[in-house]
């Protein structure tokens, strides 16, 4: 099992950082860009949003650009719908991924629409970011995983990166689309993870899964924080010798489907990894896919590897083994392979 080949670029400059300072250095390079992008959400202007992401970008680009707003979720996205039809381009961030709820109607019935209800006069170029996962034991509404909501609904491009590289590009990708496009930031990410970085201006293209791990044994697919929890397993896989093709699907909508096929009809066996609870997940989807269009290919049963059915929640008093961890994925890898 080999590291795929991963990243060409040709910026001359790197830094070494964190998936939030990738973010916040993404931000501020957006802003510079172009003066038709404006930043807002709770606390985001003065404090620099509640894990600090947008720090120091009011005091560089000014209140007009970046500002806080009142505790309204469905008024922050509503307002952003606004600003698109006159000419803006929106980056609203909502404190976490579990508060989306009180925007999904804005964001299901408003910003999905808008290009279909116009016959194509109308775009919302907007992206709305929050912070979302599980593993740091916050309260109710904190550790939600909601992508399986938001990959339902037409109209919405869905982003959830894994590593510093992805975040930078794929939020300045997110910010160039014509398309709404919600982005998933993993809280347990935001720090624990630093890697080289270009320092200057790049995109990773949306709809693009990337192949983290060449196996030939087993595929698992795979996003977000899941990725670093996947790649423990595949690791202690390889020391016994079973081939890992690890694939990072860095957006669930556009999903990259080739891609997807092409690991499954390699290998032939394949575990899916996601954060959400395992019922209804976007696992399913994915597994339904792989049979309706690689069926004879696989060698064994599809496993998923998920979230309990349970709340993500530190009241929860299963919370500290309910989130799949890399044993999880490590016993899933052997149910395949003894199918």
């Amino acid at each position: 099992m080999t590291l795929a080949a991963e990243r060409p670029t040709t910026e001359s400059t790197t830094k070494v950082m964190t998936m939030a300072a990738a973010l916040t250095d993404a931000l501020d390079l957006a802003l510079e860009r172009d003066d038709k992008v404006v930043m807002y959400g709770e606390d985001v202007g003065v404090m620099g949003g509640v894990f600090r992401i947008t720090t120091g970008l009011q005091g560089k680009h000014g209140k007009a650009r970046i500002f806080d707003t009142p505790l309204t979720e469905e008024g922050i996205i509503g307002t952003a719908v606004g600003m698109c039809a006159v000419g803006y381009k929106p980056v609203v961030e909502l404190q976490f991924g579990g508060f989306m709820y009180a925007g999904l109607d804005q964001i299901i019935s408003h910003v999905s629409r808008y290009r279909y209800r116009s016959r194509g006069r109308w775009n919302t170029p907007m992206v709305i970011r929050f912070p979302y996962g599980g593993g740091l034991n916050l309260l109710e509404q904190h550790h939600d995983s909601p992508e399986a909501y938001l990959t339902h609904t037409p109209g919405i491009k869905v982003v959830i990166p894994s590593s510093a590289y992805d975040a930078k590009g794929l939020m300045l990708a997110a910010i160039e689309d014509p398309d709404p496009v919600v982005f998933f930031e993993n809280i347990k990410l935001y720090r624990s993870l630093k890697e080289e970085v270009p320092t200057g201006y790049y995109t990773v293209p949306l709809g693009k899964a990337r192949k983290v791990l060449e196996g030939d044994d087993v595929t698992i697919i795979t996003w977000g924080a899941m990725v670093q929890t996947s790649l423990e397993a595949a690791k202690a896989a390889q020391q016994a010798g079973i081939g890992i093709d690890l694939l990072d699907l860095r957006t669930v909508s556009p999903l990259d489907l080739d891609a997807i096929l092409e690991s499954v009809e390699k290998t032939g066996r394949v575990v899916i990894v996601h954060e959400a609870g395992l019922t209804s997940g976007f696992g399913g989807e994915i597994a339904a896919l792989i049979a309706e269009h690689a069926l004879f290919s696989l060698e064994a049963p599809i496993v998923r590897v998920a979230h309990f059915d349970t709340m993500h929640s530190a009241f929860n008093p299963i919370n500290h083994f309910s989130r799949p961890e890399p044993t999880h994925v490590a016993d899933a890898i052997k149910k395949v392979l003894s199918s």
